[in-house]
């Protein structure tokens, strides 16, 4: 394996990639969470493959990574070579001709392996603009061992009643065990990818046929109402400033007995270097509410490169070796299977390595086929997208519902009049886009 993996990340790599690279710096703008911070540990493999590239890292937190190369690109500042975009990005960033087609990742890179799911939203024209670096779902995360404790079991595909439930049994404030961990900090990406995939189980949905914004409507009620007890009763204090990263650190330290989000992070809460109860984790699909729709979203983390970039063939090169098979190889090889990138390519879910050592592949797997950008609710909608909306107001409109409900969450406004503010807000942008006539 070593060999294979060197030889394809060495000498031959130029003629695998097809491309011919100058010498020059890549200026590599990333968001700081454990697959992205690995990738820049093994990209010594990609520099001695590509000895006149060098990489320069830009490493943020994820809301301000979302500010800055979105002001960026918007404005052609030039300030970076390679982005970290979303899902939500490519489509809308593709439409306003700021992406450059990943048109030179070479014979050996083989797109077809991407999933559909995943690769479907990178794609326009049949091209790819964006080429995917991990993908997910959501999924429960939880402690059999307290699960067990508390004579409760786990369904593979529980509802939100039970999820309820078994929180509050679960809770143990005196020994800093929370029933259950869920997002709080304020953002489109943050609490809100959380709360609007809760919505769309509750048959919630963020605009009518018309474009008239739903959160004066009792799906949306009952869903922040839901959201705001279970965390009074059963989450952990400070809530409100949780994201991705502090729930994470929480689940693994063992604070938390479920805890509902991304796909991704189930390599890492069953890792043993990193999880203080790494053996003691189950997984279930996302909770539903019997209306036919979970609480999964589909999301991706992504590498592209601004149209207007002039290290279009470097930048090309470093994207095909980051999202290549290889790749994930190099990863399984330095670190073992189930620290493999997830989500992106049909082979790993078909490898039996990976699914040996990765116990959640397969709930992975379900999860992201199950999540329907195009029709993300119970109800008909005029947008796609599963736990955004895709269209560019989306990005100022989300988070600025994301902080009436964290606000509600820390107990400034009732569930209420954080609806009646999120009513106002929207109304109010989306009348101004032109959307509202």
């Amino acid at each position: 394996m070593k060999t294979r993996v060197l030889s394809l990340t060495g000498a031959a790599v130029a003629a695998f990639l097809g491309a011919s690279a100058q010498a020059e710096t890549l200026s590599i703008a990333t968001v700081n969470n454990g697959d992205m911070i690995r990738m820049q540990k093994l990209a010594d493999h990609f520099t001695k493959a590509y000895p006149d590239i060098t990489l320069n890292w830009v490493t943020l937190e994820e809301n301000v990574l979302r500010q800055r190369v979105t002001t960026d690109i918007a404005t052609k500042g030039g300030q970076y070579d390679i982005l970290t975009i979303g899902t939500y990005e490519v489509p809308i960033w593709t439409k306003q001709k700021w992406l450059m087609p990943l048109d030179k990742l070479g014979a050996g890179y083989d797109a077809d392996d991407l999933l559909p799911s995943i690769r479907n939203g990178l794609t326009a024209g049949g091209t790819l603009y964006a080429a995917p670096f991990y993908g997910e779902s959501s999924m429960v995360m939880y402690r059999k061992d307290l699960f067990e404790k508390a004579r409760l079991t786990m369904p593979e595909a529980p509802n939100w009643a039970f999820v309820a439930d078994a929180a509050r049994k679960l809770t143990d404030k005196s020994k800093e065990v929370y029933g259950i961990c869920l997002r709080g900090k304020a953002g489109w990406g943050e609490n809100m990818a959380f709360i609007s995939a809760m919505a769309n189980s509750y048959g919630a949905r963020w605009f009518d046929m018309a474009w008239k914004p739903q959160f004066n409507t009792d799906p949306w009620k009952q869903t922040l109402t839901t959201y705001l007890g279970l965390m009074k009763d059963a989450g952990p204090p400070g809530a409100s400033s949780n994201g991705f990263n502090e729930n994470l650190a929480l689940f693994q330290t063992g604070k938390c007995a479920m805890w509902i989000d991304a796909t991704v992070a189930a390599s890492f809460v069953s890792n043993p270097a990193q999880s203080k109860v790494a053996d003691k984790v189950g997984y279930a699909l996302a909770p539903d509410n019997g209306l036919g729709k979970r609480a999964n979203w589909l999301w991706a983390w992504n590498l592209a490169i601004p149209a207007s970039s002039k290290k279009g063939d470097a930048a090309q090169s470093f994207i095909a070796w980051a999202t290549s098979k290889e790749y994930l190889e190099l990863v399984a090889k330095e670190e073992g299977w189930a620290n493999v990138p997830p989500g992106t390519r049909s082979s790993l879910y078909a490898n039996p390595d990976y699914q040996k050592a990765a116990p959640f592949a397969d709930l992975t797997l379900k999860s992201i086929q199950a999540a329907d950008p195009l029709k993300p609710t119970v109800q008909e909608v005029p947008y796609t997208g599963v736990q955004f909306v895709a269209i560019p107001e989306f990005q100022g409109i989300g988070t600025g519902v994301g902080q009436a409900f964290s606000a509600a969450l820390a107990g400034q406004v009732s569930a209420d009049q954080a609806l009646q503010n999120a009513q106002a807000l929207a109304t109010r942008e989306m009348t101004k886009a032109g959307y509202i006539k």
